[in-house]
């Protein structure tokens, strides 16, 4: 009898891998490990990934760099959820011969997310729910997003999608982005502005541009201090989109009314991190693509990947 390959499914949280997708098919020739702990300590993480000839990864949780690739002597197939995981080193992979697929993805989680974040801190809904929990009732005035101002930062597959709820929600919607054309603005509903006029006239401000190291740290302190002080940051794209130093300054000093994130630097965030302590902060754990339908379609697509490379080798 073969010895059985092993498989390891990194980060997962909540260890819903398993209840995602049927690992039965290849369970006569893999045995899988799964991982619900994340390791950031490199020398720590190349000793836990070693024994592996397969990794399974949640897109950017755990980057796979050169230096680790380069030390994982037994790995051969990296199946990583979503079309694309800047986090792995392509170029060291295929220099290891080391097999790198990627799985489908659903693209609605997170819009929708993004308008559950805007819509709960216009309304101070963690708030009052946690009011009627505690014996209290009505404690804060919520703000009206009918006729209010959103600014849109990055107006491609996720931005057009948060134009239309703006446009449901009958609201004023401005866009920017380094290279947002007038055509593609207006047909997306919006109008087209320099990013001062965005940061000055917007009410909310959302943030959906992909990182890259030109849009790293996009947004700074010049561009916080021309938001209104009853203003508000939604960021569920990528973290070190804005420069974080800064932004924890700007909610500090109360500068503005609030942000609300779900993106972060590092992930997991740290347990004395000032965002999960600041009160005109709204946070969640990168929960943007966390449903259960995007999970069917990575789990799933992670078994069959597994199954066409199992396939040919």
């Amino acid at each position: 009898m073969n010895k059985k390959l092993k498989a390891a499914v990194l980060d997962d949280y909540q260890r819903a891998s398993s209840g995602f997708a049927d690992w039965s098919t290849i369970s006569n020739r893999v045995e899988l490990t799964i991982f619900d702990q994340h390791v950031s300590d490199e020398t720590r993480l190349i000793q836990r990934l070693l024994p592996f000839e397969i990794l399974c990864v949640m897109r950017e949780r755990t980057p796979l760099n050169r230096k680790i690739l380069s030390q994982l002597a037994n790995c051969k197939l990296i199946v990583s959820t979503g079309a694309r995981n800047a986090s792995i080193d392509l170029l060291a992979a295929e220099e290891f011969g080391i097999t790198v697929k990627n799985t489908r993805y659903l693209a609605s989680g997170a819009p929708e997310l993004t308008w559950g974040l805007l819509l709960a801190i216009a309304r101070n809904i963690p708030q009052e729910s946690q009011n009627i929990r505690s014996g209290e009732w009505q404690t804060t005035i919520g703000t009206d997003l009918k006729g209010k101002t959103i600014g849109i930062i990055g107006l491609g597959r996720i931005g057009s999608r948060i134009a239309r709820y703006a446009q449901a929600f009958e609201m004023r919607i401005l866009a920017w982005s380094p290279n947002l054309t007038i055509e593609k603005a207006t047909e997306a509903g919006a109008i087209a502005v320099t990013k001062d006029e965005l940061f000055k006239e917007s009410d909310f401000i959302t943030i959906h541009m992909v990182l890259s190291d030109r849009s790293r740290e996009l947004i700074k302190m010049h561009d916080l201090k021309l938001m209104k002080s009853s203003a508000y940051l939604i960021n569920t794209s990528r973290g070190p989109l804005i420069r974080e130093a800064d932004l924890i300054e700007i909610l500090r000093e109360k500068k503005i009314k609030g942000a609300a994130l779900d993106v972060y630097d590092t992930e997991p965030l740290s347990a004395d991190h000032p965002f999960r302590k600041l009160d005109n902060v709204l946070a969640t754990p990168h929960i943007g693509f966390v449903t259960e339908d995007t999970y069917r379609i990575f789990y799933q697509d992670t078994v069959r990947a597994i199954e066409s490379w199992l396939a040919t080798n």
